[in-house]
């Protein structure tokens, strides 16, 4: 009897041994697949990140590309005005968006003179509704040229004479901030016609606007 006792436990206890290795083994697999399944999806949401920081990135470079394009197509004294904003800390954004040039036959400059015409007038009113409808933050460089008859020195003088002059009618008539504008004098310097022929000279004598946001 006591026999028959003795091997009934010893089975049991195998039995029991046999039942505990198993619900041991079968936690850890558990363990390691749930462990898996955590790397796996901390994975994939690091490559997510990454694709995502790469996209943004090549988002960055063609807005750099296009900046670039657009910066080498502008005229040289639109490039000199945005430089100089940037430097002066002036602009919102750094951006160049247009240049107005009075250059239409009715709008030039007379010979040394720098009093604005009523076309010149009606045409910077135009000018400033444009921009008044656009409702922008801009910036705006005024600069004055002339034809290369006289000195440099005067005709620079001249060229910030009809600048200032186009800086105080938009001031004046159309309300324009004078801390949101500058005036620069290109004198002769700059010129966009022939200085050899009546025409040429009549087209040099002019005013840009260069707006800036």
């Amino acid at each position: 009897m006591r026999k028959s006792l003795t091997v009934s436990l010893v089975v049991l206890a195998a039995a029991g041994f046999g039942l505990s290795g198993c619900a041991t083994k079968e936690y850890v697999q558990e363990q390691v697949q749930a462990s898996q399944k955590v790397t796996e999806a901390k994975i994939g949401e690091v490559q997510t990140s990454v694709e995502g920081n790469q996209a943004e990135i090549g988002k960055l470079h063609q807005k750099d590309n296009e900046l670039a394009g657009q910066i080498s197509k502008l005229s040289d004294t639109a490039r000199d005005a945005l430089n100089r904003a940037e430097e002066a800390g002036k602009l919102a954004k750094g951006k160049f968006l247009y240049e107005v040039t009075l250059t239409d036959d009715q709008v030039h400059f007379g010979f040394d003179k720098y009093d604005l015409s009523d076309e010149a007038k009606a045409a910077l009113d135009e000018f400033a509704n444009k921009i008044k409808q656009e409702n922008k933050n801009v910036y705006i460089e005024i600069q004055g040229h002339t034809d290369n008859i006289g000195s440099e020195a005067y005709n620079l003088k001249l060229g910030y004479k009809r600048a200032e002059q186009v800086m105080r009618y938009l001031n004046m008539q159309d309300g324009f901030a004078l801390h949101r504008m500058n005036v620069i004098s290109y004198g002769e310097y700059k010129p966009i016609a022939d200085n050899h022929t009546k025409e040429g000279r009549a087209k040099n004598r002019r005013v840009t606007m260069v707006v800036l946001e």
